[in-house]
């Protein structure tokens, strides 16, 4: 199989366009709702969020522009924001300007936090999003108890002691990701655990989401997807017609197709014939995001998307130094003595598992990272086929939050 690259990215929010939920296809009559006022720290902190998720996202085209990639920045950004609690001295101000933090107090960033994590949580009755964290310390090296508190209030942490020498100890922690990621994240931590291992700090992250307009199985076709070397391969593409918020530029073509009752949303960019995806990519920062976004209009569209399902993972230890974080993870020169005042630790890994699947009825996302802590021991005649690369995005549009982002240049899909 060619190369298959998507980038899902689980990030804060921009300022996005609420989509109309006009009735198509037998749609649901929704009532309209207000839209909650957020506080200014909130929503700059969100777009500090996305500042950053773009950023990693960009990096890791760049590092890795020929394979197979698929992450959610935001699970990344989590896992860190309770790890940045610990860090102290140049440690902590490094960690600041990598998140895209600078200019907020702790206390901020703590308080942010728990409210996207409140709202995103309990936002859509039609659509399922869960968010857990947890942090596992080996048996006898307690931390610090203002930590701990931290991440148990703000980030509502399962905080827990373990014996990693047990065999196990893997298993347990393993368990509880695969508990919520509903089976999709698996084998996050190895195993045996390293006797360097201090603490895991992990996030997790699970979406399921029906299409507001699901698409027909019997509409669904063989055709062609068109591969970036100009060969070109079967998918399982499926289509569509119906009101869906639409913008097109010399560029690219896009489209947004709800979830739920339409709080959620899927945003696809198709770059033209003959614009390079990843020159596409290159363009992608908040200013541009927000402005495209603020360009849809809602029209009549034939939607051709293929459905497509992966698996991916990575150690992102490579990006985070790139992007300005090396420090942390030196040791004898990481400062995470908020964490532990005397047991010099640094971060010895950062490893991310991501799953996607988009079918008829809807999509299926599931995102953990580990944060690994050691120590010295149609009618208006717009159509839209995506049969080449793409780039999409998973939106909540309440709040503003880009849940995922990603790239797909190969839609393989096998039945499971």
């Amino acid at each position: 199989m060619k190369a298959f690259k998507i980038f899902l990215v689980l990030l804060g929010s921009v300022l996005l366009l609420q989509c109309s939920k006009s009735p198509v296809r037998n749609a649901p009559e929704v009532p309209e709702e207000p839209i909650p006022d957020l506080a200014s720290v909130e929503k700059r902190l969100i777009e500090s969020d996305n500042k950053f998720g773009l950023k990693l996202f960009k990096e890791i085209i760049r590092e890795e522009s020929d394979s197979n990639v698929f992450i959610s920045p935001l699970s990344v950004a989590m896992a860190l924001g309770m790890t940045y609690n610990g860090a102290a001295g140049e440690t902590q101000k490094a960690m600041q300007r990598t998140l895209e933090l600078e200019g907020f107090t702790l206390e901020e960033v703590n308080q942010c936090y728990q409210h996207l994590i409140e709202s995103l949580t309990q936002l859509d009755p039609k659509v399922q999003f869960d968010l857990a964290n947890s942090i596992w310390y080996r048996l006898g090296l307690v931390p610090r108890e203002e930590f701990v508190s931290l991440c148990q209030k703000y980030f509502d942490a399962l905080v827990r002691d373990l014996d990693f020498s047990h065999p196990d100890a893997a298993d347990t922690i393993n368990g509880w990701v695969e508990e919520n990621t509903n089976g999709k994240i698996k084998n996050l931590v190895e195993k045996p655990i390293s006797g360097e291992i201090a603490m895991f700090l992990i996030n997790t992250i699970y979406f399921n989401g029906a299409w507001t307009y699901q698409f027909d199985k019997d509409e669904t076709k063989e055709a062609w997807f068109y591969l970036p070397d100009n060969s070109r391969k079967h998918c399982m593409m499926m289509e569509q017609r119906g009101l869906f918020g639409y913008y097109e530029n010399e560029a690219f073509k896009a489209v947004d197709l709800p979830y739920g009752d339409g709080d959620f949303s899927m945003t696809i960019f198709l770059p033209h014939g003959r614009v390079d995806i990843d020159s596409l990519v290159g363009e992608l920062s908040p200013e541009n995001l927000n402005y495209w976004i603020s360009c849809f209009e809602e029209d009549s569209v034939d939607v051709y998307l293929p459905r497509f399902k992966l698996e991916y993972g990575k150690n992102l230890n490579a990006v985070l130094k790139s992007l300005g974080m090396e420090i942390a993870f030196i040791p004898g020169e990481a400062d995470f003595s908020k964490m532990y005042e005397t047991l010099g630790v640094w971060i010895s890994k950062v490893i991310h598992k991501s799953f996607v699947e988009v079918n008829e009825e809807g999509t299926e996302a599931a995102a953990a990272t580990v944060v690994v802590m050691s120590y010295g021991g149609g009618p208006s005649g717009l159509i839209i086929e995506i049969n080449r690369p793409f780039l999409f995005m998973i939106r909540e549009n309440v709040s503003g939050t880009i849940l995922f982002i990603g790239k797909i240049v190969d839609p393989g899909y096998e039945e499971s």
